[in-house]
């Protein structure tokens, strides 16, 4: 891929210039984190997955890189020398571990002739949360914005790449975007809001008797599977805890994917550099670890990432995934959880759908306006969905309802 791309924005006189990289260690960590969470000194990452120590990990892991079909091509923009946005984006070969899947864009582009891969993918890897994508220096948004757009185009049709796709943007990019003449797409997740509750209980009054009872039942079941739930953040993660995870984790990757995508390596980085932001939930019977759940933590958000377990204990999960994070973002004031990709079964433990957004650039005329009249469509699907969903939430529609 070439490694320079100059902007024509117009904004400003000075040209922006757009440098690629083929690895977060050719820019120097606070340079990147300048970007990715630029008030972020002295505070908890705002979102730990964009930071340079996780996207560095993936990488010296062996997690992405050519083996994986997720080539590192990371966007830097300058202006008189000064950073102003980064991106990170990948060239790959498959559509995997992408959670906005585009499956049947790619059958369909091959079947009329075309070759769908490789492709550009603004996004962090295997990870289905919302954050920004084009991580502009303070005041730099516009600009920074436009610049990573426009150089990420030209960087896709200089090397003759069918499309740029950037999935789980926020919705101000994902609009912005669109008014840069990049298709906007629409999925649904669920997440549990905080409505600033002092406990689980207070969580709960929020509910409907009958919803309100079958969580407490369900906390009932799980917590009598005849061992103990540890929660370790930090320094009380030890070595001996990632390796009881990594074959929760295979077991999970296994089943789901096929292959994990994730490699051991990466779980030995996490201890060395990422515990601070990691929330383990460790269940323990008979002095064996035998299930477990992988959570980040960002500054106001809790972010659900992996579960797995050796032993089937009926609620077990539901009450480490769901029911444990909600204690711990109530406990630490945090504004919500995101418990990952798919699963309307969450709707009845308090997660309620959320519009989650990305953007697409295709270079295909023809294709691009058969994909843009499919999300059009789309869109109005998922709309409705998510006001249906929502009006069969577990909370009470009236306030008086509460009855213990």
């Amino acid at each position: 891929m070439d490694n320079q791309t100059p902007s024509d924005d117009t904004t400003d006189p000075a040209p922006v210039e757009i440098s690629v990289v083929s690895g977060l260690d050719q820019i120097a960590a606070e340079e990147w984190d300048s970007c990715a969470n630029p008030d972020g000194a002295g505070q908890r990452p705002l979102d730990p997955f964009t930071s340079h120590r996780f996207l560095l990990a993936l990488e010296q892991s062996g997690s992405v890189g050519e083996d994986s079909g997720w080539m590192p091509r990371h966007l830097i923009a300058r202006q008189r020398g000064e950073l102003i946005g980064v991106m990170p984006a990948y060239a790959k070969t498959h559509s995997q571990g992408e959670y906005i899947f585009d499956y049947n864009w790619a059958h369909a582009y091959e079947n009329a002739g075309g070759a769908y891969y490789p492709k550009l993918q603004a996004a962090v890897p295997f990870t289905p949360v919302t954050g920004r994508r084009f991580l502009t220096a303070p005041g730099q948004d516009d600009l920074g914005m436009g610049a990573l757009v426009q150089g990420a185009v030209q960087l896709a049709a200089q090397n003759d790449l069918s499309s740029l796709h950037v999935t789980f943007c926020t919705e101000e990019e994902a609009l912005a975007g669109e008014q840069m003449g990049l298709l906007r797409r629409t999925g649904q997740q669920f997440h549990w809001y905080n409505d600033s509750y002092d406990d689980f209980d207070g969580f709960l009054a929020a509910l409907s008797s009958r919803k309100r009872k079958n969580i407490r039942k369900e906390r009932r079941t799980a917590q009598g599977f005849g061992g103990t739930i540890h929660s370790f953040t930090g320094d009380q993660i030890q070595p001996e805890h990632w390796d009881a995870f990594w074959r929760f984790y295979q077991d999970t990757g296994m089943r789901k994917w096929g292959t994990p995508y994730l490699t051991r390596g990466f779980f030995d980085l996490a201890q060395e550099h990422l515990r601070n932001d990691i929330l383990l939930i460790m269940c323990e019977r008979d002095g064996r670890w035998v299930a477990g759940a992988l959570n980040f933590i960002g500054r106001d958000t809790l972010y659900g990432r992996y579960w797995g377990c050796l032993e089937d204990h009926p609620c077990l999960h539901f009450e480490v995934c769901y029911y444990r994070a909600i204690d711990y973002a109530i406990q630490h004031g945090l504004v919500r959880v995101e418990a990952g990709a798919q699963g309307p079964h969450k709707l009845a433990r308090g997660y309620l759908p959320t519009q989650v957004n990305s953007l697409h650039w295709i270079a295909d005329p023809g294709f691009k306006d058969a994909v843009a009249r499919y999300l059009d469509a789309e869109r109005d699907a998922i709309d409705e969905e998510i006001e249906v969903m929502t009006a069969y939430g577990p909370f009470r529609k009236e306030k008086g309802e509460y009855n213990g």
